[in-house]
């Protein structure tokens, strides 16, 4: 999803989540479900982005570590823990996928003019996997670009 496709709309309702001590925002239309963890099946030879899949009521789904790919660092884990199960578009086509977070916050409704885009000098961040990002209460939101991480990651697979 591209910020200007976001903009369209006075506001977008998302899903925040924490990966370390990084707030992301994922926008609620593409959540499926949230679950509590669940045993990851390690691929052979899978890459670090997309290390293993999940079995989601039945179909095996890819899980991708955001921390990996955002280059966000790994801080332990804890109780709060969740997979997001999200239906995104790849190459046309609907695809599930899932993404771990360290905790689930809140749904909340962000007004759009208040999403700004990455800044070339934020170099912590790669600008292609990130939509934009918004100040939250406690520092900057970022809302990850999902079609393009995947995208990208559907070669690892």
């Amino acid at each position: 999803m591209r910020l200007q496709d976001i903009k369209r709309d006075r506001t977008v309702t998302v899903v925040t989540m924490a990966l370390g001590a990084q707030t992301l925002a994922i926008p609620a239309p593409l959540l499926r479900e949230i679950l509590d963890p669940l045993p990851v099946t390690r691929v052979p030879g899978a890459g670090p982005h997309v290390p293993g899949v999940v079995n989601v009521r039945g179909s095996v789904v890819p899980l991708a570590d955001l921390k990996h790919v955002l280059s966000i660092t790994n801080e332990g884990h804890d109780e709060r823990r969740r997979i997001l199960v999200l239906e995104i578009t790849l190459g046309g086509e609907a695809a599930v996928v899932a993404i771990s977070a360290d905790a689930v916050h809140e749904v909340t409704t962000v007004e759009t003019h208040l999403i700004e885009p990455v800044p070339t000098t934020a170099q912590a961040w790669p600008p292609d996997y990130l939509t934009g990002l918004y100040r939250g209460a406690s520092g900057f939101v970022l809302l990850p670009n999902l079609e393009m991480i995947f995208a990208n990651l559907a070669n690892q697979l």
